[in-house]
């Protein structure tokens, strides 16, 4: 018998060895991954739908909004911690699918001497069938964990989209701001020079000049305040897009997204394809398992197996083995008592979820209804100042108007642009946001960036 044991042993242990994972180091990396211009980053879009070409973004051309917050997604350092969340979720749905290894037990006792008259062996099996109850809820709380990560992960993507539109969306109107004031400041500045030198021949009194220079000092102040915030957002945009900082290419104009005509049916569909609240959904049925798991974890662990015996005497033995555990102090009613209120936090949350995106899509509406508003009074009150700043200019060349009057009336209808542009900037970017509030405009599926890693 023992020359039968052992090579079956030594086969179970081969056999364990083999099946093992090995070791392989992954070091740290110790220099940036910035591109340093558009060319350099993953610009190729996988293809939105079955048979379909992938698309590639041109770094030559200007680039539209829409582009720029699909290669946020593709190239934004803190996205690329993505492949791993989604491994860690992989990694726990194989261990809820796996039930516990049996027992097993092999013994051997030489005869040393007394009445016997050979070696006792002995053999056990058992396994654990408590895991076994609770395996399918288990199981299918992994699966919903998996789902839920995912859908996290594609709101995440939607969400640094969303803030690489809005920053270029801002840069765009930024630049026609810093235009506008510059062309301000130009005409501030030219006056004050007339002024300065007339009131230095003693042909104007010296407080004619003090509103000139409050008026450029203020315009200064504008624009230095505008080249600073465009600074600032194309920092923020470098760095959502894995640029260095300092890279700069052109943006289209952007189009103004029109308000959807079937809100209602936008809104009452939005459990159903707004990542976030998919992602709470899965996650609330993922509690739900396992509050049911839970539930049946008051079965009592419970080992079935069997054993066989061979004693000294030659005497051979065989039967079941049962061993359970008997619920007196313990029936799992902290680990019932804790999934339930898991799940009724995920409940909550998610019924909170619901209730602000709602309310922000109606607030969104009506911002949106009340600057279109204003942005045509603007426009009228703009047009109606153009028509004043011609014909103060024809009053000039006529010399029926005096320089200082007619610089008057040019800033007045640049001031009349400039509050177009606050007022279009306001409405495009309300209109943005209203579109990810909805689940709109962006992939319904994740955009995983690729792993630069070179060794695992």
């Amino acid at each position: 018998m023992t020359q039968v044991l052992v090579p079956i042993a030594c086969l179970g242990v081969a056999a364990l060895v083999s099946a093992c994972a090995s070791y392989h180091a992954l070091p740290l990396p110790r220099r940036p991954d910035l591109a340093p211009d558009l060319a350099a980053l993953v610009r190729v879009l996988p293809p939105s739908e079955a048979g379909s070409q992938p698309q590639t973004i041109d770094p030559a051309k200007p680039l539209e909004i829409d582009q720029i917050g699909l290669l946020a997604i593709l190239n934004d350092p803190d996205l690329r911690s993505e492949r791993g969340e989604m491994d860690v979720a992989r990694a726990g749905l194989i261990q809820a699918s796996l039930l516990p290894n049996p027992s097993s037990s092999l013994g051997y006792a030489a005869l040393l001497g007394g009445p016997g008259t050979t070696a006792a062996y002995m053999a056990s099996l058992s396994q654990d069938v408590a895991s076994i109850v609770t395996y399918q809820p288990r199981n299918e709380a992994a699966r919903a964990h998996v789902d839920q990560v995912n859908a996290d992960l594609l709101w995440r993507e939607w969400q640094v989209a969303q803030k690489a539109r809005l920053l270029a969306f801002d840069l765009y109107w930024t630049d026609r701001s810093v235009e506008l004031n510059r062309h301000e400041l130009d005409l501030i500045s030219e006056e004050a020079a007339r002024v300065q030198a007339a009131t230095s021949a003693g042909n104007l009194d010296i407080t004619a000049l003090a509103p000139l220079l409050a008026a450029k000092a203020a315009a200064e102040q504008a624009l230095a305040s505008l080249n600073l915030k465009r600074l600032k957002n194309w920092q923020a945009l470098d760095a959502l897009l894995g640029l260095m900082p300092g890279a700069r290419f052109a943006i289209s104009q952007p189009a103004e997204p029109p308000l959807p005509n079937d809100l209602e049916t936008l809104i009452e569909g939005l459990p159903d394809h707004r990542p976030d609240l998919v992602a709470l959904q899965l996650g609330y049925h993922s509690a739900d398992a396992n509050v049911r798991a839970a539930i049946l974890g008051q079965f009592p662990a419970f080992v079935l197996g069997g054993t066989w015996n061979s004693d000294t005497t030659n005497v051979k033995s065989a039967g079941p083995n049962i061993t359970f555990d008997l619920p007196i102090f313990n029936r799992n009613q902290g680990q019932i008592a804790q999934t339930r209120a898991t799940r009724l936090l995920l409940r909550e949350q998610y019924q909170s979820r619901l209730d602000s995106a709602i309310a922000d899509i109606h607030g969104l509406v009506a911002q949106a209804a009340r600057l279109s508003e204003d942005l045509v009074q603007a426009r009228q009150a703009a047009a109606s100042a153009e028509s004043l700043a011609q014909a103060a200019r024809a009053a000039y060349r006529q010399g029926n108007l005096d320089q200082r009057s007619l610089t008057d009336y040019l800033t007045t209808a640049l001031q009349r642009q400039l509050e177009i542009v606050s007022l279009e900037r306001s409405l495009g970017e309300d209109r943005i946001t209203l579109a990810v509030e909805l689940g709109l405009g962006l992939p319904q599926a994740r955009l995983s960036p690729p792993d630069r890693m070179t060794s695992q």
